[in-house]
C-alpha cells in the first residue's frame, strides 16, 4: 500500500485557485444538462484506466447516490463485454478512454460513434468531464490521496 504524499483536502488549502478551476470544469457537463449518471459512469472508467485509487472510491460512491445500478458499476471497467450497457452509454465510455489513453490520438470509428450518440455541444461537454477527471486523476495519483472509506450505515446496509 502507497503511502499518501499529500491528501485531497491539502490541495483546497494549497492551491485553492488551481482547485477551484478544475472543480468547475468537472461540474461544466451535470449543468449542460448531461446526465449525471452517465457522467459518473465516465469519470470512474477514466480513473480506473489512469490507477487513480481515490477518484475510482469517489465515483463508486458518488454513483451510489445517484442511483447508478450496482452492476453497472462492477461491469464499467469491462464494459464492451457487458450488455447491460446502452449504445449511449457504449459510445460515452469509448470517448472518454480513447480521450484518456491518446496513444494515437482518437479515432474516427470512435469519433462517429460518439458524434451518432450525442449533440455538437454535449460531446463538447462530455470532452470537458473526461478532461477534468483526467485532470483530478493526475493529482490524485500524483500524491497519493487516500480512498474514502465507505460510510458505515451505507455499508452495513448493503
Amino acid at each position: 500500500m502507497s503511502q499518501a504524499r499529500s491528501e485531497y483536502e491539502d490541495f483546497k488549502k494549497i492551491a485553492p485557485d488551481v482547485f477551484d478551476v478544475v472543480l468547475a470544469l468537472g461540474q461544466l457537463a451535470g449543468k449542460a444538462g448531461l446526465d449525471k449518471q452517465l457522467v459518473e459512469l465516465v469519470k470512474l472508467r477514466a480513473s480506473q484506466i489512469n490507477g487513480c485509487a481515490f477518484c475510482v472510491q469517489h465515483h463508486v460512491l458518488l454513483s451510489e447516490r445517484i442511483g447508478v445500478p450496482v452492476d453497472k458499476l462492477h461491469l464499467v471497467a469491462v464494459w464492451r463485454e457487458a450488455p447491460i450497457f446502452a449504445p449511449r452509454e457504449r459510445a460515452a465510455l469509448a470517448w472518454a478512454e480513447a480521450l484518456t489513453l491518446l496513444p494515437d490520438g482518437v479515432s474516427e470509428e470512435v469519433y462517429a460513434e460518439a458524434a451518432r450518440e450525442f449533440s455538437e455541444s454535449e460531446l463538447m461537454y462530455l470532452t470537458s468531464a473526461v478532461a477534468s477527471i483526467n485532470v483530478w486523476n493526475r493529482f490524485g495519483a500524483a500524491f497519493r490521496w487516500t480512498p474514502a472509506l465507505r460510510p458505515a450505515a451505507a455499508h452495513a446496509a448493503s
